[in-house]
């Protein structure tokens, strides 16, 4: 496997490699698939801060305050979706509500509810998915 270091150069290679706490290889011998990867430490000028990256990908990095949270959630040409992790109810509601993303979860992940409609906010997505207003897309 090693699917990181294709179509980049050394120091960007050995710059994640510190990061990577575990995966990051092929899986299986078939097909396109990588393990679930985890990287901790990311640095927000990091590309796998900054690309929208589709896959088994959990990228950790420390905070302070909600305030700064949202500022560097916000920070990016991406905006697919969101999950907010935490034991505070009125934290989770303020940061989620102030997250430009399409889809915010909050203490779950990638659970959709056909009919809620879904889709991305700025670069990412095209559209909304799911729900009554997706039908639109499919009729005349």
């Amino acid at each position: 496997g090693g699917g990181w270091k294709a179509g980049y150069g050394k120091q960007w290679y050995q710059r994640r490699v510190r990061a990577l706490q575990c995966g990051g290889g092929q899986y299986g011998d078939k097909g396109f698939y990588m393990e679930p990867t985890v990287f901790a430490d990311v640095k927000d000028d990091m590309d796998i801060s900054t690309q929208e990256i589709f896959g088994p990908v959990m990228q950790i990095s420390s905070f302070k305050t909600a305030e700064e949270v949202i500022e560097r959630a916000n920070n990016t040409n991406y905006g697919l979706a969101a999950g907010v992790f935490t034991k505070n109810v009125d934290k989770m509601y303020q940061v989620s509500s102030a997250l430009k993303a399409g889809h915010v979860w909050g203490n779950t992940y990638n659970v959709l509810v056909t009919q809620s409609p879904f889709g991305g906010y700025k670069e990412s997505g095209f559209g909304r998915d799911l729900g009554e207003y997706a039908l639109s897309s499919y009729t005349e």
